[in-house]
């Protein structure tokens, strides 16, 4: 879809073509007319203490519009826009676009969890208090050094495709980058944000979306970024899928795999006596390796050699030796969060695996859910609710989406009988754009998108050695929102303020 006329907008009422299924006209249906969003932008000021001073500034919620070449209405995607108050040049003040993943999640996350300047209150390890839940101000925004712009994309949050629009239009790869891309080319535009440095901050499918807008936004419009920050990164999906024939993730989750049994102490005592980045190095070196080099031989391996590799898997996983030998040497993510520690009746989290949780069936192969992401739902969800209407004095009846699955199936048309690698894109934009710098952050206890894969991933772009400078990676003993935990909250707040200075030349 190219978008031509663009025009500022909310929810207009258009005239339903006949027979149309579509998600907004079944929510047309639902709501009355009085009750769909309102058409005005609602802007509020704010302060936040930070370091013992008063940080003032301003935000600004609502939607853009997006329309067609020829002036139909596609879409209405919402957004939260922080900006500091008082900042006179704004050629000099970056602005940050920022979402996270799914495919099917809103910009929560992100926005209440790490870059916003008020955040989910967890406990100091990021585990969940009991409700009712608490919202308190983030001393470590990234507003201090970048304002902010939380992008929800259709389908999620408060984002709809326009009434008698196919929603389905926008649940692709491609589908999503030109929509998404749209809309920051819009808001630049509108805001009269074109001089600033600007940057893309990604989280899990969010990591797939700014790789891939990377080069759209460069090939689109000829907007070139200062810096992109990806959060627990997936831009390779190969990497990632464990389908028959496919041995690499096998190799790139065992790395966390370790962590997580180091972080409940399944590991022999002497791995346990040492420190965790220590084990995770050896723990590199044998799945590059011995590790590897056995899953190539396939049914070539000896039974010896097969006995000799379960023995050390045995070592660093926590898992029995003969367990191992049945799975023939690999152990998808699903069998590893039930048997790690199972004889205790419980499950490992995903998202988190530090998180555990207890399943009906104690003998199942797979969990009933994720103990991680359980532990953040309910938090997230009513603090985001109560926030937008409360402290930021936006009204709107339909239901926010936090993370849904009504984007599925997502499109992949793109890369059919194909693995998608995202990460070829960002070379691209890198080759292309020199001074664009990337920094990725890790969770040691992400068993959603590990660490190792996306060492792997990177050191597989193919960039030239002067490139290869200009992607960093900083590591958190947390999960995939590492930041949900104080001390890796802290951290993440320094290593990319460091990076933003890194990317801005004055």
């Amino acid at each position: 879809m190219k978008y031509k006329y663009i025009w500022i907008a909310c929810w207009c009422c258009m005239s339903v073509h006949l027979g149309a299924q579509d998600d907004a006209l079944a929510n047309a249906k639902k709501y009355r007319p009085e009750r769909l969003p309102s058409r005005e932008w609602v802007t509020t000021e704010h302060h936040v203490m930070i370091n013992g001073e008063l940080f003032r500034y301003i935000a600004t919620t609502g939607y853009l519009s997006l329309f067609d070449e020829q002036g139909g209405h596609r879409a209405n995607v919402f957004f939260v826009y922080y900006r500091k108050k008082g900042e006179e040049d704004l050629r000099h003040r970056p602005v940050t676009f920022a979402f996270n993943g799914g495919p099917g999640s809103s910009s929560v996350w992100l926005h209440l969890g790490a870059l916003g300047p008020k955040r989910v209150l967890m406990s100091s390890e990021g585990f969940a208090l009991p409700p009712p839940y608490q919202l308190v101000d983030n001393p470590h925004t990234w507003l201090q050094w970048t304002d902010l712009v939380f992008i929800d994309p259709v389908t999620t949050g408060y984002s709809r495709a326009a009434i008698g629009v196919d929603s389905k239009q926008f649940h692709g790869y491609e589908e999503d980058i030109e929509s998404v891309g749209e809309f920051i080319r819009l808001w630049t535009t509108i805001f009269e944000r074109w001089a600033s440095p600007k940057f893309l901050a990604g989280e899990s499918y969010g990591t797939t979306r700014a790789a891939g807008l990377s080069g759209y936004l460069q090939r689109r419009h000829g907007m070139y970024l200062n810096g992109i920050v990806l959060i627990s990164a997936i831009t390779h999906f190969q990497t990632a899928r464990f389908h028959r024939g496919n041995d690499l993730p096998y190799i790139l989750f065992l790395p966390t795999y370790i962590a997580t049994a180091w972080y409940h102490k399944q590991l022999p005592a002497e791995l346990q006596a040492r420190a965790l980045e220590e084990v995770l190095e050896e723990v590199r070196a044998f799945a590059k390796g011995p590790y590897a080099t056995a899953l190539m031989a396939g049914d070539e391996l000896s039974q010896a050699e097969a006995q000799h590799i379960a023995q050390q898997l045995a070592r660093y996983t926590g898992l029995r030796a003969d367990y191992l030998l049945a799975c023939h040497l690999r152990v998808p993510i699903y069998r590893f969060v039930k048997e790690l520690l199972r004889e205790e009746g419980l499950t490992v989290g995903r998202l988190d695996s530090r998180f555990t949780g207890i399943d009906y069936d104690a003998a199942g192969e797979r969990f009933e859910y994720d103990p991680s992401y359980a532990a953040i739902q309910g938090p997230y969800t009513a603090l985001l609710n109560d926030y937008l209407r409360r402290e930021l004095r936006y009204k709107n009846e339909l239901p926010y989406e936090i993370l849904t699955s009504r984007v599925r199936p997502w499109s992949y048309d793109n890369v059919q009988n194909q693995y998608l690698n995202a990460a070829e894109t960002l070379r691209q934009a890198m080759t292309q754009n020199p001074a664009l710098k990337v920094h990725i952050a890790n969770g040691y206890y992400d068993l959603a998108t590990p660490f190792f894969a996306t060492e792997y991933t990177i050191s597989h772009m193919g960039l030239p050695s002067a490139l290869r400078q200009h992607i960093s990676m900083s590591y958190y003993e947390s999960g995939h929102m590492m930041y949900i935990k104080e001390s890796c909250l802290k951290q993440l707040a320094r290593e990319v303020k460091a990076f933003y200075e890194s990317a801005v030349v004055r």
